[in-house]
């Protein structure tokens, strides 16, 4: 009889252990998913500020705009569009699945309160500073905001107690420095002379997007993770629209001034189509980023959801330089080399790459 307990409760065990396992790669997935949309996201946004009114925004025909809102002002209400689309998306996907009347009463709970302030770091504060960066550094900005990962990864260990191995660390540091690889080339030629400046407002964005992926993973694990990009995308196009753009409109001049843009924005069609796409992207991403955090841990998520800093070239070339006959949007080979080495990083945090050639000598 007790040959039989112990029988069953070790089947028990190993049955644990593979669910654990099968939870945490899942989780892998998902954020692998969330970088590669993540990449389209970031092409379609590009393409439809090139369509439409925007055209004439940043054509030879600025409409006697200052550059202070061709530079800030633009950028922040394209951000700002973008965002408003995708919490559509979002309400919209809640109103499917019957969760809408959910993610009203989650709003004022303590999760809620909780996605609301990773909202509100993670979309008008880091990605108007990474919006900013890139007006003043260029695309080396890009590499400088993956470190997020690195970040949320520490901030995990130290607020959750989140496993955090030598090897996962290593493979961390392997994206990061993949990520760089990949814009170095944003040193060549000539530098703009505030580089330095944007480098140091990149990293105000990597540390706005590493905490929130450190505070909505432990949201996500308390509440839907559905219903958490609800709250994190409302919140972040409410206040992306209704306050960012507003205080820019002022610093430009006056709040008419981001009015009428706003609405030659939002009734520009050939644009909207793309926008419409791009918050689609954007509610995907984050949906399955923040479900990924929660499942296997905000380091090991947002270094995956990192992979952005490859795709976004890459679908940019496809997307604005093959389908829209841009010039400027290929690779270089770094890039490529970049890429092999970023996935090397991804196998070595999700698993031992040993274990790979172990599996092998099993199987002979």
């Amino acid at each position: 009889m007790a040959e039989v307990s112990q029988t069953a409760n070790a089947k028990a065990v190993v049955a644990r252990k593979n669910l654990q396992s099968s939870f945490f790669k899942r989780g892998i997935s998902l954020a692998l998913f969330s970088g590669v949309s993540y990449g389209l996201y970031t092409a379609f946004l590009t393409m439809g500020m090139t369509k439409g009114v925007w055209g004439d925004w940043y054509g030879a025909n600025t409409k006697g705009l200052s550059a202070f809102v061709v530079v800030y002002l633009i950028a922040a209400l394209g951000n700002a569009i973008n965002d408003v689309c995708s919490a559509v998306w979002a309400l919209s996907y809640a109103g499917v699945k019957g969760k809408f009347k959910d993610f009203l009463r989650c709003i004022n709970t303590p999760p809620g309160r909780i996605m609301i302030l990773a909202a509100l770091i993670g979309g008008p504060i880091a990605s108007t500073a990474y919006v900013i960066a890139i007006q003043m550094a260029g695309s080396i900005v890009v590499p400088i905001s993956a470190l997020c990962p690195a970040i949320a990864a520490i901030l995990g260990k130290v607020l959750y107690k989140q496993e955090l191995n030598k090897r996962m660390a290593v493979g961390i540091v392997i994206c990061v420095s993949a990520s760089f690889l990949i814009g170095s080339t944003g040193f060549t030629g000539e530098t703009s002379p505030n580089l330095l400046l944007g480098l140091g407002i990149a990293v105000i964005a990597a540390l706005g997007w590493g905490f929130e992926g450190c505070v909505a993973g432990y949201g996500t694990a308390m509440i839907d993770p559905e219903i958490g990009i609800c709250i994190r995308q409302v919140t972040s196009g409410v206040a992306n629209l209704f306050i960012l753009v507003p205080v820019l409109g002022m610093m430009a001049g006056g709040v008419n001034i981001s009015t009428n843009l706003a609405i030659q924005a939002f009734t520009s069609g050939p644009a909207m189509i793309w926008f419409a796409l791009s918050g689609l992207l954007t509610f995907l991403t984050f949906m399955t980023w923040y479900a990924a955090n929660s499942m296997c841990g905000a380091g090991l998520g947002t270094a995956c959801n990192g992979t952005y800093s490859f795709f976004g070239p890459l679908f940019c070339l496809l997307v604005l330089g093959v389908y829209g006959g841009m010039d400027g949007w290929s690779l270089p080979p770094v890039a490529w080399i970049g890429a092999v080495v970023m996935m090397f990083g991804i196998v070595t945090i999700s698993m031992n790459p040993l274990d790979l050639f172990r599996k092998k000598k099993e199987e002979v």
